[in-house]
């Protein structure tokens, strides 16, 4: 035994010897390769820039490497070795590119090395994927189209605020301030009344095939413009709410504008997308008040237009618009309505999978009875199947055929195949996750003391400022507290439309300038949440602008540097607070939609849960106004507003940020997988 060991230890050192004077014999052989390679060959080099230097044909450079046998190949290549300090003629910012370019896998930021064996070239690095940004974004013609449609139906909307309380007045001269502060509240709400009803009902629609979301948007942007009309010519209070709920009801605008949006745009840019719509809420807010307050009243506002003896009045002056002194506001807005209209019906393309043209042949009346009949029948025989006779249908069961035995009956019925010509839908009772509620509940909030507030800023705007006797004798009046003042600004339409355009002003600076920063450095949720805590604070102190010295006596309007100041603080709270939560609120809806299929019917949900509380927000708020200012507590409706804005507050902290396709129909269970709802 100790000689066979001895014998096998002499056998391994003449195999280590052997391979020693192998490799070294390899060694030589591969420089002596080498440095012939060097002298022959010429370079291409990658620049920094992307530009290639090719010199030769072969254009192969090795960066410093010396060249080996490849396993399993009858070629030589070089090994990947880490570049020397001794290494020339190539400079930091080039790299190899002398041969195929592995590729990288999908998500990888690195080269896939395990691809890349002994004696494979170097890997040229791709450059990284270019993160989401303005520049790259796909669709911007469509986006813009979208972003268009929500900005004329805001405009119309604040258009409306600028002048609501003093059309108002102008029905009915002699109502008190109270009477006046609700009816604007059921005005505003009118609006979104009819939307509680119809807006799950446009969803839906825009969820059909035969629909689609581009005709359900079209249909609410023309029926918008129709409804601007009837409010303009509206000479009593019932007029004006009927027209606004007709508005309300044909408006679908908002579902099927954000839907196009999240199906137009991949995921990683759905932040900058959404971004766009609540951009356009803004500039509408900017250019909407200015405009129709410029614009209300012209026989008075603008004489030498449009009064006696102006460049269109004539004689009497333009007599149908002293009659109706709101009109044209309102065809301004009819005018952007149909305009936009036009563009969707030209230049938007549906975004809906499977769409199909509508049939007007399947709008049969007679049809529609027989169906509605059959379903009854269907109902009254529930548990009974109608039994199939074969080829006679000619005959009845009343015939006295002898042949219609039940033994002629066939025993198996065919049964019908079916071939779904469209993907699977999530049934309706199963979309309401909790997400969704809770989703659902945070907007319900949001949205009524977003619509309290704009009611109540408008009131507060048009109120008359308190009167202060300069003698003792005037009347006995009660002295302010710092709870207790019943006044507000007293502006004129013109001037109520420069201080809704700061709203705007603010919104779309910080829109562009701080939003993205951020979003991006604290994330979606964390804006979210924290945003939502300077409601309150802006709500709490809005009415005590009442109390800044003005420039000007009472009771005319309050002017001033202060007055400005006052104002402009409370609206940048409010603004801020806007910026951030509006975004979120329509992202955190989009990616609660548990399923794909149900998207359309989730956004309208969304506008039926925000029609009804912002239909409340207005009604309620303008309710508590009207009474707590004949109380002498102008700012208790401001401050049961800003109570409910933070139960809003802890109620955005159940909301989770979801993927979007939380439930797997049949089939779908690869296609789940990349859900990507991190809740962050």
């Amino acid at each position: 035994m100790a000689h066979q060991r001895q014998v096998s230890l002499s056998h391994q050192r003449s195999i280590s010897k052997d391979l020693r004077q192998r490799h070294a014999s390899d060694a030589a052989s591969r420089e002596e390769e080498y440095n012939a390679y060097r002298a022959s060959a010429d370079h291409r080099l990658l620049r920094s820039d992307g530009t290639i230097i090719t010199a030769d044909e072969d254009g192969t450079y090795y960066n410093g490497l010396r060249p080996q046998r490849s396993p399993g190949l009858g070629d030589r290549r070089p090994s990947l070795h880490r570049r020397t300090p001794s290494s020339k003629n190539i400079r930091p910012t080039e790299v190899q590119v002398d041969a195929p370019i592995l590729e990288l896998p999908p998500g990888a930021s690195t080269p896939n090395l395990e691809r890349a064996t002994q004696g494979d070239p170097i890997i040229q690095l791709a450059p990284p994927p270019e993160p989401p940004g303005w520049a790259n974004m796909p669709n911007k013609p469509q986006l813009a189209i979208l972003a268009g449609s929500r900005f004329v139906d805001f405009f119309q909307m604040a258009a409306l605020q600028t002048y609501m309380v003093h059309q108002l007045r102008s029905f009915d001269p002699s109502l008190p301030d109270a009477t006046i502060s609700q009816q604007a509240g059921v005005l505003q709400g009118a609006f979104t009344a009819a939307q509680i009803v119809t807006s799950i009902l446009w969803g839906r629609a825009a969820d059909r095939p035969t629909v689609g979301r581009k005709m359900v948007l079209l249909i609410g942007l023309v029926g918008t413009a129709l409804g601007c009309i009837g409010v303009g010519f509206s000479t009593t209070y019932k007029q004006a709410v009927f027209w606004r709920l007709l508005c309300g009801a044909i408006n679908g605008t908002v579902g099927s504008a954000r839907t196009m949006v999240a199906e137009v745009t991949p995921k990683p840019w759905h932040p900058r997308a959404f971004l766009l719509l609540p951009a356009a809420f803004n500039v509408a807010n900017v250019a909407g008040p200015i405009l129709s307050g410029l614009v209300s009243e012209p026989f008075d506002n603008l004489p030498n237009l449009f009064g006696v003896g102006g460049t269109f009045g004539g004689v009497e002056g333009v007599l149908w618009m002293k009659r109706y002194p709101y009109a044209i506001a309102n065809l301004m807005s009819t005018v952007l309505l149909l305009g936009e209209a036009l563009l969707v019906h030209y230049f938007l393309d549906e975004t809906l999978k499977g769409k199909r043209p509508f049939d007007m042949s399947s709008i049969n009346p007679m049809a529609l009875l027989s169906n509605t009949m059959s379903t009854l029948q269907s109902a009254r025989s529930r548990g009974y199947r109608k039994l199939a006779f074969h080829d006679t249908s000619s005959d009845g069961l009343l015939s006295q055929d002898p042949d219609h035995e039940l033994d002629h009956l066939p025993s198996h019925p065919e049964k019908p195949s079916y071939h779904p010509a469209t993907p699977p839908r999530l049934p309706f009772s199963r979309i309401w996750t909790p997400n969704v509620l809770w989703t659902l509940l945070s907007i319900a909030i949001f949205d009524f003391h977003m619509g309290a507030f704009a009611n109540l800023w408008i009131l507060f705007l048009a109120t008359p400022r308190e009167f202060v006797p300069e003698l003792e004798s005037d009347m006995d009046i009660k002295p302010r507290s710092a709870f207790k003042f019943a006044s507000g600004l007293a502006f004129p339409p013109p001037t109520i439309g420069f201080a809704m355009a700061i709203i705007g002003f603010i919104g779309v600076a910080l829109q562009f300038l701080l939003y993205p920063w951020a979003n991006g450095r604290f994330g979606l949720m964390r804006c979210f949440r924290y945003s939502l805590i300077l409601f309150p604070m802006a709500y709490v102190l809005a009415p005590y602008i009442a109390l800044i010295p003005s420039s000007s006596p009472s009771p005319l309007p309050a002017s001033g540097t202060l007055i400005w100041l006052g104002i402009s603080s409370v609206l940048l709270l409010q603004v801020s607070a806007r910026t951030f939560a509006l975004p979120a609120t329509i992202i955190l809806l989009n990616n609660s939609s548990p399923h794909p299929s149900v998207l359309a019917t989730i956004h309208g949900l969304g506008q039926a849960c925000s029609a009804t509380f912002r239909t409340l927000g207005p009604i309620l708020a303008g309710w508590w106004y009207g009474i707590w200012m004949e109380r002498g507590v102008v700012g208790m409706a401001w401050w049961i507003v800003g109570f409910v804005a933070a139960l809003g507050v802890g109620a955005s902290w159940g909301v989770r940020n979801g993927s979007g396709h939380e439930i797997l129909l049949a089939g779908e269970e690869k296609e789940g997988e990349g859900g990507s709802g991190d809740g962050r």
